[in-house]
This record gives C-alpha cells, structure tokens and sequence, in this order.
C-alpha cells in the first residue's frame, strides 16, 4: 500500500526520487507533519533498490521558508519544545551518534541528498539545504539564515555546517545579518555548487541526478557518502585507515568486476549495487 502524504509529493523515475515539500501557499514552511512526512519519503527511497539518487526540493515559489510562524507563536506562547520528528537510526544503526539526532540524519540516509534550492531558502529550511550533500540553486533562489532576526541562536547544527562549507568569517556574516544572499552571491560563497536559469532548473537538476543514478556505482555513492561525512571528524591519517579498510570490500564487489568490465567491453554499465 502506498504511502499517503500530508506535506510533500513524492516520485521516482530512472532511479531518481523526487521528495518535493509541498505546502506552496505557505512557501513550504516547515511543521511536525512536514519532518514526519520527510522522513517517511527519505525510509521510502532508502529501501527502494530502483531509487539510486534523492532530490529534495519545493513546490511553488519556495524551497523552504522556515519554520511555521504558527508553530513559533505556539513555542513562545506555551513554552513547548521546536522538536521536529526524530532521527531515523534505523537508515544506518552504526552511523555516528551526530547523525543520528533530531535534524542532523540527513548523513546517515545511504544514498547521495542533491537539495534543489528553487526559490526562498531561510532559517530551518537552510539547516536541512546545507544537510544535503550537493545543492544546486535556481537563479530565483535566495537564502537567508533568519535566526538573529527572531531572537534566536544558530540552530540544530548550522554552526558546525556552515563555517565548513563558506569559511569562518562569512558564515559568522550571514548568521549575525540574517542578510539575503542571492543566488550569484551562494555561488560566490560556496552554499551552492551551480545555479541554473529559473526555466532550466528542473531539467538541469534532473539531468544530474539522473547522470548518478544510471552511470556511476551505487555501491560508490553509499561508500563515499559515508566516507565523507565521517571524513569531517577525523584526522588525514584516520581517513586513510578508514578508506584502505574499505578497500577490500570495494575489490571483491560486482560493482567493482562491471566497472572495469563496462569500460574495458566499451559499453553502457550495469552496475547492481553490490
């Protein structure tokens, strides 16, 4: 039985799954029923051997707005808790505790994130852009950190991401501002890797992520994800340790045997994953 959704649409075609936030009258400002929505989608593509590749974008005119002002205004009237759906262990139980916790699981999702940033891009809906791990923005994005404007902090997770991705001294700059960055202006910095004219994003992003999903190993993109986001903790020497152990597993996989099969028989892979 399909899964019903509340808050997003969700899609899978040539090993792509489209997880789309889909609450446009509100620029997808995200709310409980979004995170438990989100995280079912993520379960969902995470289990289906057709999906290879998730795109997490917006519907309408936004990717995310941040959080609901009607959830704010229930915070600061009664004084409960901004938790949203918890971390799904249950992607990669011996992922790292830090990817493991309320809105920092993105990592642990065995599969490549590419966040599809097409219009409004604040506050928590920045926190989950920066969680993903390629972000492509269309010309109409614009983005802004928003806590210091609301009397808050930086939130779940953006003050490690962030000095990571721009630098110190920049992200210090877009948390205490909350300026508007543009979408020229992400580029600069380094928040997106490419930008896309507004009427050729959708296909400019599918074209990649659909490169992923039918030319290179599933079994890579698990493995380097994973290599990666574990790569942040470590030292140069604990990174290698951890990639030479790897490297066995790699040798005796199919992947491996088709990757220089393809290549050596010329033709197109069939690479299974395994």
């Amino acid at each position: 039985m399909a899964m019903v959704y509340e808050d997003i649409l969700y899609s899978v075609s040539d090993g792509v799954a489209v997880i789309t936030l889909n609450r446009p009258d509100r620029l997808n400002a995200w709310r409980g029923e979004m995170a438990r929505d989100v995280k079912a989608a993520m379960r969902a593509a995470s289990d289906d051997d057709a999906v290879r590749v998730i795109v997490l974008t917006g519907a309408g005119r936004g990717f995310c707005a941040g959080a609901d002002m009607n959830m704010l205004q229930a915070i600061q009237s009664d004084g409960a808790s901004a938790r949203g759906a918890a971390g799904p262990a249950d992607f990669d139980a011996n992922a790292r505790a830090d990817f493991r916790m309320q809105n920092s699981w993105f990592p642990a999702v065995p599969k490549p994130i590419i966040g599809a940033i097409n219009g409004a891009c604040a506050g928590l809906g920045m926190v989950y852009a920066l969680y993903t791990d390629i972000r492509f923005a269309s010309d109409a994005a614009m983005f802004t950190t928003a806590f210091s404007k609301r009397g808050l902090i930086a939130e779940h997770g953006i003050s490690w991401l962030l000095p990571r991705l721009i630098g110190f001294a920049a992200a210090a700059d877009l948390l205490f501002s909350s300026r508007k960055v543009d979408a020229a202006e992400a580029l600069t910095l380094g928040l997106v890797t490419r930008v896309f004219p507004a009427a050729e994003f959708e296909a400019g992003v599918m074209a990649y992520a659909k490169m992923l999903a039918n030319d290179v190993s599933p079994r890579s993109l698990r493995e380097m994800k994973r290599e990666l986001w574990n790569a942040q903790f470590e030292s140069l020497g604990e990174a290698i340790a951890a990639a030479d152990a790897d490297m066995a597993g790699s040798f005796a996989s199919e992947d491996f045997k088709e990757g220089v099969a393809h290549f050596l028989e010329k033709r197109p892979a069939r690479f299974t994953g395994r």
